[in-house]
């Protein structure tokens, strides 16, 4: 049996999500993924999986809201908007599903991984790692301490508002 992604479920701070499908991710990069073991919030002890730096590319064809996601935010503006206006993608679940025989299956199986957080502003929602862009009809998403959208993603610059 082989694990296969085949999409990545972002989740925000204040529980909403969003799923984006495999084939609508262009460039992909999270950065040393480590492991730990801890409690959040008080809540049960966990493996916790953060990392160090993550990047994307989303394709236009992703800028809905998945019937199984519980994003209302998004259904007015779209999800591009929502994430430009909002930066509070605080973790993402990696889906997969199984193969069997070559027989594709899928599987609730899923890896949690937590992103760099540094708190924007007193409210603690935003996070100051985070940047994106929209460009061409794409989406463009970094989170990471030490760079931006635009350092990563250098034809973006001249769309940065």
């Amino acid at each position: 049996m082989k694990k296969i992604m085949c999409a990545l479920r972002f989740i925000f701070r204040n529980g909403e999500t969003w799923t984006v499908k495999r084939e609508n991710i262009g460039d992909l990069w999270i950065k040393q993924v480590t492991t730990s073991f801890g409690r959040i919030n008080e809540g049960e002890f966990e493996e916790i999986h953060p990392c160090e730096s993550f990047r994307i590319e989303i394709l236009n064809e992703a800028d809905h809201v998945n019937s199984n996601d519980i994003n209302k935010g998004g259904l007015e503006a779209g999800m591009f908007a929502r994430v430009k206006q909002f930066k509070d993608i605080e973790k993402m679940d990696i889906l997969y599903r199984d193969t069997k025989n070559g027989e594709k299956r899928m599987n609730f199986e899923k890896d949690t991984i937590y992103f760099p957080y540094a708190a924007l502003d007193t409210d603690g929602h935003d996070n100051a790692h985070q940047t994106s862009v929209v460009l061409d009809e794409t989406l463009y998403i970094v989170v990471d301490p030490e760079k931006t959208v635009s350092e990563i993603y250098p034809e973006t610059q001249t769309s940065l508002s």
